[in-house]
């Protein structure tokens, strides 16, 4: 395209043991009731961490903390039985004496009890019986006032709670929560009613430390982050979680990327200068030196065919644009007008243009209310739907070559406002910020979730941009060819794990971002490939453009639309990859 451009043994416990609980996470009574007196209770360490076994070939997993964790877990899924066993054998118990009497205290709705239990586990910090006190006391408040019993609510808020001295607000709301003695009347002024014991619990859990209380789901959270690391290790790694296995190390193979052309868009009958996939992945838009555009659409197998050819422009096309609900098409002429397409029907449904000036660039408000476009006078333009101009911003906002995106919050606008720099553009808080590069920029492209940009580069070089909070450069991508043209990369694959780039030595180049490496490079133009996007729906699906007039689908190797076969009315040509 033209231009720059985290003991005592069972038998010295109490009779009330984990598994009596039924863990914590299922919310389930207890079975058997607690003799004994507070006394008997005293929290008891577990194992010295100097006397702790370790488990593991590495020599940094403690015994006590694999055993307690396994324990929970078992409790967790309703395993009681197994549970119990685990702590009888191994010698572990899941919680300390003190412990488990204080969830059962808890449940039973000992308030009194509780709090001297509370204090009886030896905490590290007094801050922290100091707000467990106030949530378990807070309960027995809410409980007064649900069974009528407001005097004694009272006496529980100025004599109980006040004096722990923390929480002044929510101490306020409680006192105001005395004025309602009707318990219907309160319902109607929806003052909180108590909650439930057992999330009272999780609440407590949440506040306690770990080693007091292991947290819930603590088991499955470490295996999901061993996936996670494995996952972002893995190069090539392009497919659904559920794909993911514990019996192994996590390893993907080359053939998850999309390096094989399974169909050849041939309905242009001029350069290909940018394509962009719908929102929903159901199809895709093209746009064309031959003042065209196309709404492709993508069948259920994969297929891509021709829905409708746009024509109106009186321009090269340069850029095109989804709606929010993919229902509607912008396509911007080269310094000429936007228009506005029906997806459904192919009608041009409005031209958004300003006298005297041509527009460069378009977009979408999140809402699918506004268009916004850059004008060759570099300022920028928002108009409704129906066409009326709503807001304008003059000034060095834009360049007459230039990208344009919206973040989906819809207060920032982001365009190529000089050659080395991109404006950051706050329309709510009224602020500017911008992102400086040593050399030209000549595109960019917006991340799914707004947080990065990616920036093309006039040295060859693309850069990832975090441009959540305050504007970092974090990687770049060195590989690709550009010296005339402009070549626009994109995000994509699954979780858009990958970048993706085209090139003016007519091939498309793919990196892993997070580690930067190059991974595949993908022949098969005859001309420079200006534009590639990734469909969101479908991370094994890629289609690139090229001055050679054609669109490239590229797929799987083990995928097989079709065997090459001649070319359709509709300019498709089916591929058995060959190039």
């Amino acid at each position: 395209m033209g231009g720059v451009d985290e003991d005592e043994p069972p038998s010295k416990r109490m009779k009330l043991s984990s598994g009596e609980l039924r863990g914590l996470s299922n919310g389930l009574s207890l079975t058997e009731p607690v003799g004994g007196s507070l006394g008997d209770t005293m929290a008891c360490p577990l194992p010295s961490e100097e006397n702790e076994e370790i488990v593991g070939s590495r020599g940094i997993i403690k015994r006590v903390e694999f055993v307690r964790i396994i324990a929970k877990a078992l409790y967790s899924l309703g395993y009681t039985k197994s549970g119990a066993h685990l702590e009888e054998e191994s010698g572990i118990p899941l919680h300390s004496s003190a412990v488990s009497l204080f969830m059962k205290q808890i449940l039973d709705g000992n308030w009194d009890d509780s709090v001297l239990t509370l204090h009886k586990i030896a905490l590290p910090d007094e801050k922290i019986v100091k707000s467990a006190s106030f949530l378990i006391l807070e309960q027995k408040f809410f409980e007064l006032l649900d069974g009528e019993r407001v005097m004694e609510a009272l006496k529980t808020l100025r004599t109980e709670i006040v004096p722990l001295c923390i929480n002044s607000s929510k101490v306020s709301e409680l006192s105001s929560c005395i004025v309602v003695t009707s318990q219907s009347a309160r319902h109607s002024q929806g003052v909180v009613r108590a909650k439930s014991r057992s999330k009272l619990l999780e609440e407590l859990q949440k506040l306690l430390p770990p080693s007091v209380m292991i947290p819930e789901r603590r088991l499955e959270h470490l295996v999901e982050q061993a996936l996670d690391l494995q996952r972002d290790a893995c190069l090539f790694h392009n497919s659904l979680e559920g794909e993911m296995s514990l019996y192994t190390d996590h390893q993907c193979g080359k053939d998850k990327i999309p390096s094989r052309t399974l169909q050849i868009l041939q309905a242009h009958t001029d350069e290909v200068w940018y394509l962009q996939f719908s929102h929903n992945g159901k199809y895709l838009a093209s746009s064309s030196s031959d003042q065209s555009a196309i709404i492709w659409e993508v069948n259920v197998n994969g297929g891509v065919s021709l829905k409708h050819k746009l024509s109106g422009h009186q321009k090269p096309v340069s850029h095109v644009s989804w709606s929010p609900d993919d229902h509607q098409l912008l396509t911007c002429g080269v310094e000429e007008a936007v228009r506005c397409w029906d997806v459904s029907s192919g009608e041009c449904l409005c031209i958004y243009e300003k006298a005297g000036v041509g527009l460069v660039s378009c977009g979408w408000s999140p809402d699918g209310k506004c268009v916004f476009a850059g004008i060759t006078d570099r300022s920028i333009y928002m108009w409704d739907l129906g066409g009326k101009e709503l807001e304008c911003w003059k000034g060095q906002r834009t360049l007459r070559i230039s990208d344009l995106e919206i973040a989906s919050d819809g207060n920032q606008i982001i365009s190529i406002c000089k050659d080395t720099a991109i404006l950051l553009l706050d329309r709510k808080e009224k602020d500017e910020k911008f992102i400086e590069e040593d050399h030209t920029i000549t595109s960019f492209s917006l991340s799914r979730d707004c947080r990065f940009l990616l920036v093309n580069l006039l040295n060859q070089e693309i850069h990832l941009w975090k441009i959540e909070g305050e504007a970092k450069l974090i990687a770049k991508y060195k590989g690709y060819k550009r010296e005339r043209f402009i070549i626009r990369s994109c995000f994509g694959g699954f979780e858009e794990a990958f970048i993706a780039s085209g090139s003016e030595d007519s091939q498309v180049y793919i990196w892993h971002k997070s580690s930067g490496e190059l991974i595949d490079v993908l022949p098969g133009h005859s001309g420079s490939v200006n534009c590639v996007s990734w469909n969101p729906a479908n991370p094994h699906m890629l289609a690139s453009a090229s001055d050679d007039r054609t669109i490239r689908i590229w797929g799987l190797n083990e995928m097989n639309i079709s065997q090459c076969k001649a070319t359709h009315p509709n300019g498709i040509r089916y591929c058995n990859g060959g190039t």
